[in-house]
């Protein structure tokens, strides 16, 4: 008899762990049979293999540091009951004469079997990653992970990676090296300068040949440069820098103040992450040489890091072990995240796909109207796709659940303001409108609380045409009159539910058209 399989449960569980200069990352993850993964747990811990810089010995006091952060990480990952732990260590530990006591004491004291991997391995499943986290498209970028002891440089699209390379210019590296005063004086930014010029001329080679536009950052280092820009706590894990965007002169105003800063003013940025006060400058001086020298325009942040290319990497080795096919159906990252998280939550699939053709219908005839984008039509999409996951957790508020899940999913590819549109849309598909008595609601900017109000306003009227949950609308005709519109519904059986569910939610439509709405029905 045939086993059926389950893809909706997972069927392991595994731990990746990335054991950096600055910092151990671990992130446990439940991968499903198609190759899909969630996250279960995550850990961030401090270590600063390099407090002397690269000296290419670890004192002992930096290996006991590292050594009580892996206990920490394996007794997370026996209470979450892990089955497979990967360690992967970097430069500091790959470049270390006594790295391999390490690894030793590592496999005995705290129970991490650790592999060291090259340079060239690091960088290329950092790209893995970040094209798994960010929707990059034909577009040819630059990947940059700024770590403690090397930076790698990928230069790739959606589909290709054309070059890659992990370079000794991590921040605590450079900070040792070259960095003697504080603030940071003009002869350590130009020595700094010239080394980067020295050392990166193959990147600046292949970034001018592919018209290269764009940096994306991943990783510690990128990321708190961003948060500071972005003005956000680097502290507060709720909040996701993922697809967080800044422009050249964005980060050149930040710069220009950041620079001059000491030590005990750098200490008052709660922005800043306490144990980067002091290697932070060599990662902000590379990210200006990027910008100024490759003609860079904008800065973007993957979240996806050295973990989950790790993870990923696993998925494709061990293919036909433990999955029975890979989820390669959706390239880009938004879909592919949108769908992973339908699927977990058992989506009611007919009944959402069909609200969402409606509601595409009803977008294009009033895009114009509404002063809309073809960004907002695939918003409106995916949260008639979402609207109802909330039955995941009860039908009774289920969607607020929505709400909830949605903003809480760490979904792939989008930014803060496109995951809150989709989380809102859902939440206001039933009950109430939107109101700025609603904390979730009041919380965003004033033009994306009108983006969801519009947005709202379409998917409310598409679901309340399929009432019936069974999809009695066979075909839909929208008269679009100067004072009023008409939506003609032609069913399979008796219409009543539908022209009731409709015409119960068109208010908000209505209002936002400033037009009176009528639904005529034509049962088969």
């Amino acid at each position: 008899m045939e086993q059926t399989i389950d893809n909706n449960q997972p069927n392991k569980r595994i731990a990746a762990i990335d054991l950096g200069t600055n910092s151990f990352h671990a992130v446990i993850v439940d991968i499903y049979p198609d190759g899909s993964f969630r996250t279960v747990d995550k850990l961030k811990e401090m270590v600063i293999l390099a407090e002397k810089g690269m000296e290419n010995h670890l004192s002992e006091e930096a290996m006991d540091r590292g050594l009580e952060a892996l206990k920490r990480i394996r007794f997370l990952c026996d209470s979450q009951q892990v089955e497979e732990i990967l360690a992967y260590a970097t430069s500091a530990i790959r470049e270390a004469e006594n790295g391999g006591d390490f690894i030793q004491r590592s496999l005995y004291e705290a129970g991490v079997k650790v592999q060291v991997i090259s340079g060239k391995m690091e960088a290329e499943m950092i790209g893995l990653a970040v094209r798994h986290s960010i929707a990059i498209g034909d577009e040819m970028v630059l990947m940059v992970d700024i770590g403690g002891g090397s930076v790698e440089f990928i230069v790739g699209n959606d589909k290709e990676f054309v070059y890659s390379k992990s370079l000794k210019l991590g921040v605590a590296r450079m900070a040792a090296r070259f960095v003697d005063a504080d603030p940071v004086s003009k002869e350590n930014i130009k020595k700094l300068e010239q080394h980067f010029e020295k050392e990166l001329s193959a990147v600046s080679e292949i970034v001018k040949k592919h018209k290269v536009k764009t940096v994306i950052g991943s990783s510690g280092t990128m990321e708190n440069i961003a948060a500071m820009i972005a003005g956000k706590n680097a502290s507060d894990t709720m909040i996701s820098l993922n697809e967080y965007t800044y422009g050249a002169k964005a980060f050149q105003k930040f710069y220009k103040k950041f620079i001059q800063l000491d030590k005990s003013k750098r200490l008052e940025l709660k922005t800043l992450e306490e144990k980067r006060v002091d290697i932070i400058n060599p990662g902000v001086i590379l990210v200006k040489y990027l910008l100024d020298e490759f003609g860079i325009e904008n800065v973007k942040i993957s979240e996806g890091a050295l973990r989950d290319g790790m993870i990923i990497d696993f998925i494709k080795k061990e293919k036909g072990k433990y999955f029975s096919k890979l989820n390669i159906e959706f390239k880009d990252p938004r879909k592919r995240s949108i769908h992973e998280l339908l699927r977990k939550c058992n989506w009611l699939e007919d009944h959402s796909r069909h609200v969402a053709k409606m509601a595409l219908q009803i977008f294009d005839e009033f895009k114009s109207e509404l002063k809309l984008n073809e960004n907002d039509r695939e918003l409106l999409e995916y949260s008639a796709f979402l609207h109802d996951i909330g039955y995941y957790i009860s039908y009774s508020r289920h969607h607020k659940h929505a709400l909830y899940i949605i903003k809480n999913s760490e979904l792939r590819g989008f930014t803060d303001d496109e995951v809150n549109i989709m989380a809102n849309v859902a939440r206001y598909h039933r009950n109430s409108t939107p109101k700025k008595r609603h904390k979730a609601y009041k919380s965003q900017s004033k033009p994306v609380r009108k983006r969801i109000k519009k947005l709202s306003a379409i998917l409310r009227v598409a679901d309340g045409l399929d009432r019936s949950h069974f999809q009695n609308v066979q075909k839909l005709e929208i008269d679009n009159q100067v004072e009023k519109v008409v939506f003609n519904i032609y069913t399979e059986s008796d219409p009543e539910l539908e022209v009731w569910g409709g015409m119960r939610k068109a208010k908000l439509l209505k209002k936002q058209l400033n037009k009176k709405i009528e639904i005529k029905a034509f049962p088969n």
